[in-house]
C-alpha cells in the first residue's frame, strides 16, 4: 500500500473518532501517532488501518482499547527526582504564602506523580489546604489512579526516587502491601479529584497555583502545543508555576514572554505578574 493511501486511512479513522466520540487526534505529532495506530493494528490482528473504523464506531470496548493504546501512560512515583526536589525547595515556600492551594496535574496517566505531589505537600504541611486536580483522557488510566493500587515490585524504585527527591520520612509510611500489590494510604487520596479531560478541546481549570504537564506536549504538533500552553497560561494565577517534561520547553512558543524561567534545566516556569 502506498504512503498516500495509508495516510488517507489514518485520516478517515481520526475523523470517524472525532465525529462520533469527540476525541480529536488530528493535532497529535503525526509520526508518533501513526506508530501507535500501526502498533494497535498489529496487536488486534488486523491488516489495514481502515479495518479499525467500523469496530471503533460500533464497539465501545474496542474503542477503549484503542484509546488506551493512544494515551501516554509512562510514569512513576517521584519521576525525575530532581524536579520534585526543586519543587520542594523553590516552589513550596511560595505556595505556603497562600491560604488555599490549587494544583492541576494535566495528563496524569495512572496517578503515580499525583500521589508523589500529595506526599510532598504532606511533608511540607500543606496537604490540608491543598486541592489536587488530576486529569487525563484515558478512562482506564484514571480508574487505576483512583484505585491507587500499584505493583509492589515497583516500590523499591519509587522509594529510591523519593529519597533522591528529598523525602523526609520512610516511604513505607505512605502505602501498605498486600501480597503483590501496594495501595496508597487514604489520607493522601482524599485531597485528589480525578476527572476526564481532553487537552485538545476542553477548557482550563482556573485559579491554579501550580500546573504540571510533563511529557505530554511532545506528542502534540506545534498548533496543539500552542493551544495547551495558552490554556495553562490562562489557568494560572499571577506568579503561578508551570512544570513541563524534560524534553519540553516554552522556548519558541507564543507563551514564552508571559513566563520567567525558575529552572530552565528542569523546565519549571513562573507566570509573570501582569499578563
Amino acid at each position: 500500500m502506498s504512503k498516500a493511501l495509508k495516510d488517507i486511512e489514518v485520516d478517515c479513522l481520526l475523523e470517524a473518532i472525532h465525529q462520533h466520540y469527540g476525541y480529536d487526534f488530528h493535532n497529535y505529532a503525526k509520526a508518533s501517532l501513526k506508530r501507535r495506530i500501526q502498533g494497535f493494528v498489529s496487536k488486534t490482528g488486523h491488516q489495514q488501518v481502515s479495518e479499525l473504523v467500523p469496530k471503533v464506531l460500533h464497539d465501545r470496548e474496542f474503542f477503549g482499547d484503542f484509546l488506551h493504546c493512544m494515551s501516554v501512560t509512562v510514569t512513576e512515583m517521584f519521576r525525575d527526582p530532581a524536579m520534585f526536589k526543586e519543587l520542594r525547595e523553590n516552589v513550596i515556600p511560595t505556595l505556603k504564602t497562600y491560604s488555599r492551594i490549587n494544583i492541576w496535574h494535566a495528563g496524569c496517566a495512572t496517578g503515580e506523580e499525583v500521589y508523589s505531589m500529595a506526599i510532598l505537600l504532606h511533608e511540607e504541611g500543606l496537604l490540608e489546604q491543598a486541592r489536587i486536580y488530576a486529569t487525563d483522557l484515558n478512562h482506564r488510566s484514571l480508574a487505576t489512579a483512583q484505585a491507587a493500587i500499584y505493583p509492589a515490585e515497583r516500590m523499591k524504585l519509587y522509594s529510591q526516587n523519593y529519597l533522591n527527591a528529598g523525602g523526609k520520612q520512610a516511604f513505607t509510611d505512605y502505602y501498605w502491601e498486600n501480597y503483590d500489590s501496594a495501595k496508597i494510604n487514604d489520607f493522601l487520596r482524599h485531597k485528589v479529584t480525578f476527572a476526564s479531560h481532553n487537552l485538545c478541546c476542553d477548557q482550563n481549570f482556573a485559579e491554579m497555583h501550580l500546573i504540571l504537564c510533563r511529557n505530554v506536549l511532545i506528542y502534540f504538533d506545534k498548533n496543539l502545543q500552542e493551544r495547551v500552553l495558552d490554556l495553562f497560561t490562562k489557568g494560572l494565577v499571577p506568579r503561578g508555576f508551570l512544570a513541563l517534561g524534560e524534553k519540553e520547553t516554552l522556548k519558541f512558543s507564543s507563551s514564552q514572554q508571559q513566563f520567567d524561567s525558575l529552572n530552565d534545566t528542569l523546565k519549571i516556569y513562573r507566570k509573570k505578574r501582569h499578563v
